[in-house]
C-alpha cells in the first residue's frame, strides 16, 4: 500500500469536484476548492474520521468495499478506479467484476434527477445507486450480499420480492426477469457471474428452470409497469432506461403523466420519503 500515493490521489480528486458535480447544493461561500471531507464521507457511506485519515496518511488499508465506495464517491473513471485500489494494495477489479463500478456519466444524471424514483442497474439487475425516491418506492435495495444483490435471484427465491406488483402482472415479470438474465448470459458466458446466478437458479426454482428453456431473450427496461406501494397503494408508472455504450449498465427512470393520480401518488410519496429520512 503506497499510502502518500493514495493520499495525494484522494485529495486532488476531491478538490477537482464541485458540489453541483455530486448532487449537492452549492452552499455558502467555501474557502477552499472541491468537496469537502465530510462530503465525501457521506457519499461514500462511511465516517469523516475513516477517510480525513486516508487522507493524511494515517489510515488502515481499506478494503475493496470502501475503495468502491470511494469511486463511486468521486465520480472516477474506470482507469482512475484500478489506480485506486492499485496504490491501496489491491489489484484492479477483473472486468467482469467491474461492471459494478458505477458509470460516472449515469451518476451525472442520477444526481440530477431527485423528484421521480431513479436507480442504477447491473446487467444482473443488481442495484449499484438510488436516490431517494427510489428508496421511498423500493426500499434500500443496494444492502445485498452475494447472490441475493440480484433482483433476478431475489425474485424467484424469495416470495416476498413480488409484494411490489400486482398478482395478475407476476407471471410477464418472471419471464421479463428471465430474459434479461439470458441476455446477460449470452453477453458474459457461461464461467461468469451470470453463468453463476444461472446455475444456483437451476437449483432453487422449478419455475425459473421451465421459463429458461424458453430462451427468450430480451433487455425490459422501456415499458409501462404498476408498482404496489405498501403505504400509498398501487402507482402507474412508465419505465424508461438509458444505457452504458457497453450495455453493463442502465439508469432506470419512473415517471407519470403530468396532472394523473400517478403523479399526484409520486408527490405523496416524495413527502413520505422526506419524513422517512428526517426520522432518524
Amino acid at each position: 500500500m503506497d499510502r502518500p500515493a493514495l493520499a495525494e490521489f484522494l485529495r486532488i480528486r476531491r478538490e477537482a469536484l464541485r458540489p453541483g458535480d455530486v448532487g449537492l447544493p452549492d452552499g455558502v461561500r467555501r474557502r477552499t476548492p472541491g468537496l469537502r471531507r465530510e462530503e465525501v464521507a457521506s457519499l461514500a457511506t462511511m465516517s469523516t474520521d475513516y477517510y480525513t485519515r486516508l487522507e493524511q496518511c494515517r489510515g488502515p488499508q481499506p478494503s475493496e468495499q470502501m475503495l468502491s465506495a470511494l469511486a463511486r464517491a468521486l465520480r472516477l473513471t474506470s482507469g482512475e478506479r484500478d489506480y485506486l485500489f492499485r496504490v491501496a494494495g489491491h489489484p484492479a477489479p477483473e472486468r467482469v467484476s467491474a461492471a459494478t463500478h458505477v458509470s460516472p456519466a449515469l451518476l451525472r444524471v442520477l444526481d440530477r434527477l431527485t423528484d421521480v424514483p431513479a436507480l442504477i442497474l447491473s446487467n444482473l439487475g443488481e442495484v449499484l445507486v438510488q436516490n431517494r425516491m427510489a428508496d421511498a418506492l423500493y426500499g434500500e435495495r443496494a444492502h445485498h450480499t452475494g447472490l441475493a444483490r440480484s433482483e433476478v435471484y431475489r425474485w424467484f427465491t424469495d416470495p416476498s420480492e413480488r409484494d411490489l406488483y400486482p398478482e395478475d402482472d407476476r407471471d410477464r415479470q418472471s419471464r421479463a426477469q428471465v430474459a434479461n438474465l439470458r441476455a446477460a448470459y449470452g453477453s458474459m458466458g457461461p464461467r461468469s457471474p451470470a453463468g453463476e446466478l444461472v446455475r444456483a437458479l437451476h437449483k432453487a426454482s422449478s419455475e425459473f428452470t421451465a421459463l429458461w428453456e424458453r430462451h427468450e431473450v430480451a433487455q425490459r427496461f422501456a415499458d409501462h409497469k404498476t408498482l404496489v406501494h405498501p403505504e400509498i397503494g398501487p402507482i402507474e408508472l412508465d419505465c424508461q432506461a438509458l444505457f452504458t455504450e457497453d450495455q453493463s449498465q442502465a439508469l432506470l427512470v419512473l415517471t407519470a403523466p403530468p396532472r394523473s393520480e400517478a403523479e399526484e401518488r409520486l408527490r405523496l410519496l416524495s413527502i413520505l420519503g422526506q419524513t422517512r429520512f428526517a426520522a432518524p
